[in-house]
């Protein structure tokens, strides 16, 4: 697991960066499944990453599985297989 950005702050970062680690699961268990397990832990992840229905991904954290956005190769519900990588990456706004 790899959060890269200001989303470090939700994890006990310091909102810039980026932190490494070891986010166990079973071979099989999906994108969604990895994602609510690591907001359970960390409620304030949890806020942001989310849209308020808590089904689907809120617009401000891109999620990433083996440097591929979503939609590209995998969904919330794809499974995952040993050594898949997510990302969490914080996207930048301005004009």
């Amino acid at each position: 697991m790899e959060v890269v950005s200001w989303v470090t702050k939700f994890i006990g970062g310091g909102g810039a960066g980026r932190k490494e680690f070891e986010e166990p699961f079973v071979p099989g268990e999906t994108v969604r499944d990895v994602l609510e397990g690591l907001s359970r832990r960390y409620p304030e992840l949890d806020a942001a990453l989310w849209d308020a229905s808590k089904r689907a991904l809120g617009e401000h954290i891109e999620v990433m599985v083996n440097d591929a956005v979503l939609g590209v190769s995998h969904t919330l519900d794809s499974p995952l297989k040993a050594h898949d990588r997510i990302t969490l990456l914080g996207q930048y706004m301005g004009g």
